[in-house]
């Protein structure tokens, strides 16, 4: 399924006026469960790490998470990069409309990202996992941090974080086909991931499983079904508010429960590493 034309719908959609926006990241913020699990791991951070602090959101799409790290963290200067030039444009305008100045957005591969130990944190959520050279990305992003600095990452599971599914007999068994698309790969384990992480010069790498049963059936419920209509029929959009009056008490409870759990597996994953000091 083609995801992006979705995204691209929705923003043009929320993006006519700043007001709009805003209630668009509110949105997100709600419905997303990645998003409840990178928030916890920041205020954590930040308790660590206050002060003035250089922050990059390595492919910051519609730049919601800039957007929460610049309102709530106004000391903080953050840089987001992406690869999609109108994502840049678009940011850079928004932000300078809602008169948030300690963010900016520039174009950037971050396969051939070459600054060096410029960065206190680094966030890249849902990025990971539409990269093909992904350790090129994080050795490029750990020559970016400073000594000592954080690297937060959310991304699929090999649990079925890209929820794969088989169109045909002649993929039925090699795992290709996944709910997105635009996914390069359906997943990371844990221990792909953490040797990935220790080949491309990090040392304190802590990895969970995010998306246990809550967050999977508020998955469901908020996004993977909303998102299949939408892509069968725009008319979707006339009846997408009901569909949320009914789901949203349910889908804020089940986050809940997997932000408060512990989980021996899930669709996704969230990680936390450091470089040496």
């Amino acid at each position: 399924m083609q995801y992006d034309p979705i995204k691209r719908s929705l923003g043009q959609v929320f993006n006519t006026t700043p007001v709009l926006r805003k209630l668009f990241y509110k949105m997100l913020d709600l419905l997303l469960l990645r998003t409840w699990h990178v928030r916890k791991a920041l205020r954590l951070w930040v308790k660590e790490h206050p002060g003035e602090l250089k922050v990059l959101d390595a492919g910051m799409g519609f730049g919601q998470y800039s957007y929460y790290m610049a309102s709530h963290y106004p000391q903080w200067s953050i840089t987001g990069v992406d690869v999609k030039q109108e994502q840049v444009d678009d940011c850079n305008g928004f932000f300078k409309k809602v008169g948030l100045n300690n963010a900016s957005f520039t174009f950037g591969d971050l396969e051939k990202f070459t600054h060096k130990n410029l960065y206190d944190l680094v966030i890249s959520v849902d990025v990971m996992e539409h990269i093909p050279d992904d350790e090129a990305v994080f050795g490029n992003l750990a020559q970016a941090l400073k000594p000592g600095g954080t690297l937060v990452v959310s991304t699929p599971s090999d649990q079925g974080g890209s929820d794969v599914h088989h169109h045909d007999e002649e993929h039925a068994n090699d795992g290709s086909n996944s709910f997105i698309d635009e996914h390069v790969r359906d997943g990371y384990s844990i221990d792909d991931i953490t040797a990935k992480l220790k080949r491309a010069g990090f040392d304190k790498i802590s990895v969970r499983y995010t998306y246990g049963t809550p967050g999977k059936i508020s998955w469901k419920l908020s996004m993977k079904y909303p998102i299949l209509m939408l892509n069968a029929t725009k008319l979707f959009f006339i009846i997408l508010p009901v569909w949320y009056i009914i789901t949203f008490p349910f889908a804020l409870l089940l986050n809940y429960l997997d932000l408060a759990g512990t989980h021996k597996t899930g669709t996704g994953l969230l990680v936390i590493a450091s470089t040496p000091k």
